[in-house]
């Protein structure tokens, strides 16, 4: 703050004893060649400040519209890319439902198979049960015909003679 105050003291003397004034003579204070210095400067510069401001102009402008060309395409694929997506998703519901209709087909098929397989199957075990119980009735008969025969023959040896026994082997032989 005493700085201020010091400098303050000394402008305020300095105007006091008119050391500071204002110089009225055009030659000394050279205002004519600063006049001349500027306005060179201003014509020169103002021609080359307005060709760089119709470039620089020129330069958004033409900014702006490659902006908005490129806008309006991304637009455009956008709408593309849209309608893309909707008849993928058309194309997905239409291969989902056709899915579902083939998986029900191939299942009721797969079942159909399943069923006249096991028919099948359940036919030729009864076949081969019944082929099975035939086979067995005929050893069956076969062992009771053979048992049956060894007890006639037992019962007929006891009770045939040697001449009765050849005369029935005989007739056997010849029917044969």
């Amino acid at each position: 703050m005493h700085l201020f105050n010091q400098t303050i003291d000394s402008f305020s003397g300095q105007v006091a004893d008119l050391a500071i004034g204002l110089n009225l003579d055009i030659f000394e204070t050279n205002i004519i060649n600063l006049l001349l210095l500027g306005g060179g400067i201003f014509y020169l510069g103002s021609q080359a400040l307005s060709e760089s401001l119709t470039d620089r102009q020129e330069k958004i402008l033409s900014t702006i519209q490659d902006s908005e060309e490129r806008l309006k395409a991304a637009v455009q694929r956008l709408e593309e890319s849209e309608k893309q997506l909707t008849q993928s998703q058309i194309a997905i519901t239409s291969l989902k439902s056709e899915a579902e209709a083939t998986a029900k087909q191939v299942k009721s098929a797969i079942l159909a198979d399943g069923k006249s397989e096991i028919e099948r199957l359940s036919s030729m075990a009864k076949n081969q049960i019944a082929t099975i119980e035939a086979k067995v009735r005929k050893q069956i008969s076969d062992y009771v015909v053979t048992l049956a025969l060894q007890r006639v023959t037992l019962q007929l040896e006891g009770k045939l003679g040697a001449n009765l026994q050849q005369q029935i082997i005989d007739q056997n032989i010849s029917k044969l």
